[in-house]
């Protein structure tokens, strides 16, 4: 006779129990399949999910935007992507989510957003600097999205105006086709594309974002207001370990490239889940962290105004009540203070 069959019920109810008890917890995440998910990656194969009691439920979408409708009903748990005119116009409809941790930005030291252009238009001349985008065909990877204000500050430091650049709406893989077709002129690429169109030959990077709209916050990781309230301790550890994570990636990040001691196991997760080479792992630009996890409000705050002035939002809700700083920030303290290896 099975053992289960000669047990009292009570036993049988003790040891269901405990094992619900000792269940991880899940968490639905949505990725866009980026290099910014690469610290998801990191903390799942490190088993930092793990050690806080949770398990990964990762879900891939074509777009940031396509997760907020998930995260407004809780059927996500986080997110991430770009700031966008369609994030702050689904909080001004009543849908809640947060920002609450940083997830990519630009720095002078890694050019991981870069100004693109097409190669031939650099040698004839025709491309001097930012005065000479005017008139050529930016490419942009979806509307509404925040590097609309970056080519807003890049029109800007080149004096010409925001409406003197044309821009094209195409995704980055079909970006790389445009410049060896001539279709685009230009385009603000992140890695591993920036990476990718100047290996192929028809484009070059000519500036680094960073050199005219500084510590840009490119990426940002949202919680649903579900995730946030009602399962608050969940999306406290989930912090923790994705915060363990990004500095494990901080600490491989020199200089432009990931090198040093244990930047080959990270360049292992680039190359398994993002379907690139190792020799152009190691030669992407990686973002730049922050290593408790804060974002850039002052830059969060421009591209708003800018979606704001360009008529893209309504509404008036302001940024600040969309951040919560308090989940990296008690991350953070529980992990202490960033030391540098």
């Amino acid at each position: 006779m099975p053992l289960w069959r000669r047990l009292p019920c009570a036993a049988l109810l003790l040891i269901c129990s405990a094992s619900l008890a000792h269940a991880d917890d899940v968490v639905h995440v949505g990725i866009i399949n980026s290099l910014s998910d690469t610290m998801t990656f990191m903390g799942e194969e490190r088993g930092y999910f793990r050690d806080q009691g949770i398990t990964l439920d990762i879900v891939t979408m074509d777009s940031a935007g396509k997760m907020i409708p998930p995260l407004g009903s809780g059927e996500l748990d986080v997110g991430g992507g770009a700031a966008s005119a369609g994030l702050f116009n689904a909080v001004e409809r009543g849908i809640q989510l947060r920002i609450v941790s940083d997830r990519t930005t630009t720095s002078q030291q890694s050019p991981h957003q870069t100004l693109v252009v097409r190669k031939t238009l650099v040698e004839s001349g025709r491309y001097h600097g930012l005065a000479d985008l005017k008139g050529l065909k930016l490419a942009i990877a979806a509307p509404g999205i925040s590097v609309l204000s970056v080519a807003n500050e890049a029109a800007r430091a080149g004096g010409i105006a925001y409406a003197d650049i044309e821009k094209i709406y195409l995704p980055f893989p079909q970006q790389l086709i445009a410049f060896t077709t001539g279709a685009i002129d230009a385009s603000i690429m992140i890695e591993p594309y920036g990476t990718m169109a100047a290996n192929g030959g028809a484009a070059v990077a000519v500036a680094n974002t960073d050199s005219f709209y500084p510590s840009d916050q490119i990426g940002l990781v949202y919680y649903s207001e579900d995730f946030a309230t009602r399962r608050a301790d969940v999306a406290k550890r989930y912090m923790v370990a994705l915060l363990h994570a990004m500095r494990d990636f901080i600490d491989v990040s020199h200089g432009g490239h990931l090198s040093g001691p244990g930047s080959e196991a990270v360049i292992a997760v680039l190359v398994h889940h993002f379907a690139i080479t190792p020799e152009l792992a190691r030669q992407v630009a990686p973002q730049t962290l922050d290593p408790d996890g804060r974002v850039n409000m002052a830059s969060i705050r421009k591209d708003w105004e800018f979606f704001r002035d360009q008529g893209l939002i309504k509404g008036s809700v302001p940024p600040d009540r969309v951040v919560d700083m308090s989940f990296v920030a008690a991350a953070a303290k529980q992990l202490g203070p960033y030391q540098p290896k």
